[in-house]
Order: structure tokens, then C-alpha cells, then sequence
């Protein structure tokens, strides 16, 4: 799923559905994965996709995952991260997608680092997860 060369610009989120549908090429999962990428100021992908594997049960506290999202951002500041989960099946969305959801944007929160919309990638589709689709206010 990872591709060197593929290196475009996101500047929406429908932008950013069409990353992701193309780095889950094909639909279908064997297991609960959360997948990370960075985006440049600009809004350019940078070519490193990070995959988190066995994802089943998201954490209650992200402060530990907070400071490796500020330990990334000090490295390369000023861009924004983008956050997929990942998992077989066709249904909708799920409690366990939420939880994931207000996992990493809870997280992002406490970086204070900029997160663009967390997706969802089932063996069916690709859906965003906006805030207020998981019970979330727009300033979290």
C-alpha cells in the first residue's frame, strides 16, 4: 500500500478521501489497522505511510500518543496529520470506529497539532469521520 512516488496535494477533505481510497487499493482487511500520514504545510503528502496493526480497542487516554504526535510534529512542524482506521467487514460505522475517532482527535488535541478529517475504510468503502458525525464539537 505504500508508494513512493505518490505525492499529491491535499487541499479538502474530499481531497484527502481520494488519498485514501487510492492507498486502500483493494478494499478488503484481515485485521483492525490504524494508518497515519503527514501532510506538508502546503498540503503535499509526504511519501511515508505508517501503519499501526492490531488497532482492535482504541486507548482511553491519549496523552501518550499526544506526545509522539508532538515529538513528530517538532521534527517536521507545521503540517497536519491524517488518520485512517482500518477493518474488515461492510457494515456502517461502528462504536469501535467512533472510539478510534475520538481517540486520535483527542490526541491531536492534546499535541496540538492540526488533524485533517479521521477516515474509516471498510471492505466496502471509504467514509470521513467528522466530529460531528462522532458526537464531537468542531473546536475539538
Amino acid at each position: 500500500m505504500n508508494d513512493d512516488t505518490y505525492r499529491p496535494t491535499v487541499r479538502s477533505q474530499a481531497d484527502l478521501e481520494k488519498v485514501w481510497r487510492h492507498l486502500m487499493q483493494p478494499l478488503g482487511f484481515g485485521g483492525r489497522s490504524i494508518w497515519m500520514l503527514h501532510l506538508e504545510p502546503e498540503g503535499r503528502v509526504v511519501p511515508h505511510l505508517l501503519e499501526i496493526a492490531e488497532a482492535e480497542i482504541a486507548p482511553e487516554e491519549p496523552e501518550a500518543f499526544a506526545a509522539l504526535l508532538r515529538d513528530l510534529d517538532s521534527v517536521d512542524p507545521g503540517g497536519s496529520y491524517a488518520f485512517l482506521r482500518s477493518r474488515p467487514g461492510r457494515g456502517g460505522v461502528e462504536p469501535g470506529d467512533r472510539a478510534w475517532a475520538t481517540f486520535l482527535y483527542a490526541a491531536g488535541r492534546a499535541a496540538g497539532v492540526r488533524l485533517e478529517v479521521v477516515h474509516l475504510a471498510t471492505d466496502a468503502d471509504v467514509v470521513p469521520l467528522p466530529l460531528d458525525e462522532i458526537g464531537l464539537p468542531r473546536s475539538a
